[in-house]
Formats: C-alpha cells, structure tokens, sequence
C-alpha cells in the first residue's frame, strides 16, 4: 500500500514539475479516517439463538487522497480510496478519476465520477460514512460516464449495470448506457433538486431469445437552512432499483424467471434535521425508510428503517470528532421472517490535510 501511494505520487509529481504549461495548478488533498464502533445484532440477524456484540477499531474505506487540477479550460480530479484484499491487506482503489472542459456555456465531463442519480443529505457516519444512503437516501454512486452539464442541469451516459439477481439466463447483452439526467435551483433558503435514471439489458436464453430486464429510479430532493438550523431530506420510487444499481438495504431485485419477470417497486424518503451549535459543536438527527413491493403476490413487502443521533466535534479546522449512536430496524423479509435489528455506538475520527 505504502509502496504503491509513493509511486502514484511520484508519477504525478513528475508530471506536475516538468511539464507545467500542460499540467496546470495542482491542489492536493487527504482525509483520513477511523470508525470505533460497537454493535449488537439480533438473534434473528445473527441467524442463531443469541445476539452478537461487535467492535470494529479500524480505518475507513472511504479515507481518500487525490488532487484537484486546473489548466486554463481544462481540468480534472482524481481520487484513491483504500480497500482491503483476500488476504486482509489494504490497496489502493480508485474512487474517482475525470477531466473536465469548460467549453463556455457548460462543461464535458469524461471519466469516473458520481452520475447525476445522487443525492447526499444526511451526515450518518456508521458503516463508512453511509449517510443513510442505503435506507431511504439516493445514491447510484461513483460510475465511469460522460456528462454534459449546462447551468443547474445534467445529463449523463454511464456504464449500464448488469445484475439480474435470482432470474438466470445463458447470457446478457446490453445495447445502451444508463441515462442519467439531474437539475438542481434555488428559492430563497431553499435548495431544490430533481433526479432520475433508466437501466436497461437483455436477459438471453440458449435458444437467442432475449427478455429485457428494464428498470428506472425518480426523486425529489430539498434541503433549507434558517440561521443555525437545518432540515433536508428526500423522497423517491423506482423499479427495479436494485438491477438499477442502487445502493439500498432490502430486496429491490425483480423476481421470477426470464419469461416470466415479477417486477419490484420501491418507495423511500430519508429526513434530517440539524442545528450548529456554533463553530465546534453540530448536533444532528436522521430518519430513513424503504419499502419494496414485488408483482409477486407470494411475496411480502420487505421495509427497512433506520434513525440515528449525532454530535459532531470540530476542535481544530479539519479535525472532527463524532459521536453517534443508531438502529437499523429491518422488519420482515420478502418470505414473511423477522430480520432483526442491528443498533450501534460509537464514533468516527476524521483529519482532513
């Protein structure tokens, strides 16, 4: 790992020095991070006769080190994040990696960046900064795509994702990207934005026959800021959203067979509300809900929930520290069985350099 970020940055380094007409302004940055938790899961999550208690005392997956670049029209970024191997090793991942031409009236975005299907409203800080996207928030994530943006409004081609999830096939085939498109204004002290996606591919048999497997996701985000305090949150559906590609708790995936596709629709809506304190203290709580509904009457809705508390601590500028305490409620599963809950404590450490 060590050996590997010491060769990225000579490489970009070099570059940065001896052709600087070329390379522009080079802004570099880093953020690391640790997660102290403890956590408790239920009987019916542990999938035995008792509950498990767990401490995880680690660094985060998400802790980052990049560098923003300008050059006259042109720009770019780019972005590692850690991961760990097989055998328990931390590696160097990329997490994002575009440039960017100002061509006047907008910009082209080509490369590896979060697509327009994204919003981020709440600060939950469990499970690597989840932000409460996989329980009632909206995140389609990091994707390679090109993006035109003009003013509050985006349009992008991203890479289709292929996740058939239970329905088997001899193959797949996609024809199209993902369309992606965003807008985003504001009224006043409050900020409005709008999203949506559609993902498609075809499922096909040993005979060439092929079934498309469709599937789309649309919200409406809002967040508004009054002095010291806050509120945001959103509200979305979609079908299919888990062969969308989305990031959610439960089973979004459509069922069935290949020709005969039971479709999943799914509703969610996360809220937040936030008051800062004053430079060092933000005190902030959040909710968040989905529910997933599939065509297949032999199914029961799968719904999710889950709420936390936190108090962030900035002692120093780039130093936070914060505590945060929560539950995720996971209700009945597609079959009808109790999934338990999972609640947890602790803390995250954050040092942004």
């Amino acid at each position: 790992m060590k050996k590997l970020l010491i060769a990225v940055f000579a490489a970009f380094m070099v570059v940065a020095f001896a052709i600087p007409a070329i390379a522009g302004t080079w802004n570099f940055y880093g953020s690391a991070r640790m997660q102290t938790w403890s956590t408790k899961l239920s009987e019916e999550q542990t999938g035995t006769s008792y509950d498990d208690r767990d401490t995880t005392w680690d660094l985060q997956g998400n802790s980052r080190i990049g560098a923003n670049v300008k050059a006259g029209d042109i720009s770019g970024r780019f972005e590692y994040g850690v991961t760990q191997t097989e055998a328990g090793k931390d590696a160097a991942r990329v997490r994002l990696l575009y440039g960017v031409w100002n061509f006047g009236s907008g910009s082209l975005l080509v490369g590896k960046t979060y697509t327009p299907v994204n919003f981020f409203y709440s600060n939950q800080v469990y499970g690597e900064d989840a932000n409460m996207l996989n329980v009632g928030g909206v995140y389609g994530g990091r994707n390679p795509a090109i993006q035109v943006s003009v003013q509050g409004f985006k349009l992008a081609l991203v890479k289709p994702t292929v996740s058939a999830g239970s329905i088997t096939s001899t193959d797949t085939d996609t024809t199209i990207p993902k369309i992606e498109a965003s807008y985003s204004f504001k009224a006043g002290p409050a900020a409005i934005a709008l999203c949506g996606g559609y993902n498609t591919f075809k499922l096909v048999d040993s005979t060439d026959h092929e079934e498309s497997l469709d599937s789309y996701v649309v919200a409406l985000g809002l967040s508004f800021a009054v002095g010291p305090g806050y509120v945001k949150g959103d509200v979305f559906t979609g079908k299919n959203v888990g062969n969308y590609g989305l990031f959610i708790e439960g089973s979004h995936k459509a069922t069935g067979t290949m020709t005969d596709i039971q479709d999943v629709k799914t509703v969610g809506a996360l809220g937040v509300v936030g008051f800062k304190v004053n430079d060092m203290l933000t005190l902030e709580a959040g909710y968040g809900y989905t529910s997933a509904d599939s065509d297949d009457s032999s199914l029961e809705d799968d719904k999710t929930q889950a709420y936390y508390v936190q108090a962030v601590i900035s002692p120093a500028k780039g130093v936070y520290i914060i505590p945060e305490i929560g539950k995720y409620d996971y209700k009945d599963d597609i079959n009808g069985n109790d999934e338990g809950t999972e609640t947890y404590f602790g803390a995250k450490w954050q040092i942004n350099f």
